[in-house]
């Protein structure tokens, strides 16, 4: 199994009985299907409240908190590091002077941000009010069923549901749809994650999978924000448990036929138990192939038609590509029926709301199924989004993904702007839609995604040239990308915000060190900032597999490398921009101490008034609160803190 901070692919050997008496459940190599990377130590946000100040004016009436200092030397190579703050990390999470000293970071925050809190409560209600609360996903024809989700007014969960089809015998067509009504076949609820969460202050399904027969129900879930998963198999009619569950697993499993589940578990500190790290993705079909590509960074659809039965497959005929409408987007594969011609997929884009699609491999024909409903008076044509290339230090053109209202962006430098960045692990962070960002864009800002070197966006060798002894070409590409910003007139330096998350938390701390002057305002999400210490340490979970990533450490030209740029080493005395530190207390992937020590190493040595603040959430981990409100007020949360640093925020709200 290969675990990542920023995701997770792998696999283990075993095998495991429900009961003697029962259905045997096999674990072997984890299945083609489920290697599929998680986004983003990666993709997302906080939540904290304000007193509006001017950013000239950033001082605040009580004093930040100061970590106390406890000497802790490191020597390797002849080199010698002092880590003051090395004694934040506390594996049981329960030294009362870490908690502490956490809970004062926190209540900070809250104090600084409390001025404007009422600007955030609205602009949760905003971000809420653009939610379609009671909906239901695009119904997945499988079988004989109709696999669906239900979100429930005002509840933060979704309901697991399906319904027979009357008429199961009838070819799968893209014209499907699920009859509902008093005359339709009832619903059958398999599983509501709202009764569920009801015991647990953190409650996250992982993943939710039905046997090929129908009969049994496998789903992981988490309820610590620590992704260590309990995966409970139930009977999908009776729903009661079969066997003992599963504990101590990742969220990663499929049914090898009706008896076999395949699933992945991690030794006693979450590393990996064996690889199996890498394929194209496809889809075969009974009569076609769909190839998911990338070309110039986008991805496409490929379908190719397979030779008639019994005849030999010498070579692929020509495919037909699916066509899409907007220049930059995102594609997600999911389940499609082998037997039938139609394959389904999501899209959407930086102003399109996701949407599913039933595509006729034989006809062409698209037929979209589901888009998701954007309430608060969303009109999709007040926004343009748009493809630039940039020119990086080294010649290479790095592609970025821009959007932003028409009707609201000046495009003469005076505009607002929030770029994001990631960067690493082959992790491919598409033009992806997100209802909450529209309070940005209709306040005027721009929002913009580069893809810089580290990713997967431009093909294999852009992963390549962008880790191990490459991994400074992640950061300076995303500088280039900002100065490109700038010189194009869509931002200024004192308007220009910059946000990265878990991997894409180390390019904001590398960035911050390398250029403080470039940015107003940076916000680093539970960010790997103490690389070539956490890198040294083979107890910590995952450090021995993401040797391939970063490089080993105990190898000289590596660890003078990483020092080079691992943000908590480089940490010196002068001006930084005003800075949002997040973090979660049950994070396996960056565990809470590496922000911890990056904010009081920072508070220790930088020479300006701009903000400064950590929050560290001590119910969750790395993907913070698992309901669906609650991450909607962690995004009003860090907007307040963006729009409050830019003056941004009305004297009445």
């Amino acid at each position: 199994m290969i675990v990542r901070r920023g995701g997770l692919v792998a696999a283990a050997l075993g095998s495991h009985f429900l009961a003697p008496h029962h259905r045997r459940l096999l674990h072997f190599g984890a299945p083609l299907s489920c290697l599929a990377p998680l986004l983003p130590r990666r993709r997302f946000n906080p939540q904290l409240c304000s007193s509006s100040l001017r950013s000239g004016d950033m001082a605040e009436t009580r004093s930040p908190p100061a970590a106390k200092k406890v000497e802790h030397v490191m020597q390797m190579f002849g080199d010698v590091r002092v880590d003051n703050y090395y004694w934040l990390r506390d594996d049981s999470r329960c030294n009362p002077d870490m908690l502490s000293y956490l809970r004062e970071e926190n209540d900070y925050t809250g104090s600084v941000m409390s001025g404007t809190k009422e600007f955030e409560n609205k602009l949760f209600a905003e971000i809420r009010g653009r939610i379609k609360e009671d909906d239901i996903s695009a119904p997945l024809r499988k079988g004989p069923y109709y696999y669906y989700k239900k979100n429930l007014q005002g509840k933060e969960y979704v309901q697991h549901c399906r319904r027979l089809i009357a008429d199961n015998k009838a070819e799968p067509s893209v014209y499907d749809t699920m009859p509902t009504g008093p005359d339709a076949p009832p619903e059958h609820i398999i599983l509501d994650e709202n009764i569920k969460a009801q015991e647990f202050d953190y409650y996250s399904i992982g993943a939710f999978k039905t046997s090929p027969d129908h009969k049994l129900v496998a789903y992981a879930e988490d309820t610590k924000g620590d992704e260590i998963y309990t995966v409970n198999v139930i009977d999908s009619e009776s729903l009661k448990p079969l066997g003992q569950p599963l504990k101590g697993l990742t969220c990663y499993l499929e049914w090898a036929g009706n008896d076999a589940l395949v699933y992945i578990t991690m030794d006693e500190i979450l590393r990996p138990d064996k690889v199996c790290v890498k394929i194209q993705e496809i889809q075969l079909f009974r009569d076609h192939l769909a190839v998911f590509e990338r070309e110039q960074g986008l991805q496409k659809i490929t379908v190719h038609r397979l030779p008639a039965e019994g005849e030999p497959l010498n070579k692929l005929q020509a495919g037909r590509n699916v066509s899409f409408v907007d220049p930059v987007y995102s594609i997600d594969s999911t389940e499609s029926e082998f037997a039938s011609s139609v394959i389904r997929f999501r899209y959407s884009s930086m102003k399109t709301p996701p949407s599913v699609y039933d595509y006729d491999m034989d006809s062409g024909t698209s037929v979209i199924k589901k888009i998701d409903t954007v309430l608060g008076g969303f009109d999709a044509s007040n926004y343009v989004t748009e493809r630039k290339w940039v020119t990086a230090a080294d010649g290479t053109q790095v592609p970025m993904s821009i959007v932003y209202n028409k009707n609201l962006a000046k495009l003469d430098g005076s505009d607002p702007c929030l770029l994001y960045g990631y960067g690493s692990y082959e992790i491919s962070v598409d033009p992806y839609f997100k209802a909450s960002r529209l309070s940005l864009l209709d306040r005027g800002f721009i929002y913009v995604i580069a893809h810089v070197r580290g990713g997967g966006e431009m093909g294999r060798q852009w992963y390549e040239n962008g880790k191990l002894l490459k991994k400074k070409n992640t950061f300076t590409d995303f500088i280039a990308c900002a100065e490109s910003l700038i010189e194009l007139k869509y931002c200024s330096k004192e308007k220009l915000c910059v946000e990265g998350r878990s991997a894409g938390g180390l390019l904001m701390g590398a960035v911050l060190n390398m250029r403080p002057d470039l940015f107003k305002v940076v916000i680093a999400g539970v960010p790997f900032v103490d690389v070539l210490t956490t890198m040294l340490d083979p107890t910590i979970p995952l450090t021995t597999s993401e040797w391939e990533e970063w490089g080993d450490p105990r190898k000289e030209e590596f660890y003078f490398y990483m020092k080079s740029y691992s943000p908590v080493d480089n940490v010196t005395a002068q001006n930084y921009p005003n800075v949002l530190v997040t973090a979660g207390l049950n994070d396996p992937r960056v565990m809470y101490s590496e922000p911890a020590k990056f904010v009081a190493k920072l508070r220790e040595m930088k020479t300006d008034n701009n903000l400064l603040l950590f929050k560290c959430e001590l119910g969750a981990g790395h993907f913070s609160k698992s309901g669906r409100f609650e991450k909607l007020q962690e995004d009003a949360f860090t907007f307040a803190f963006m729009m409050k640093v830019l003056d941004m925020i009305p004297a009445s709200v």
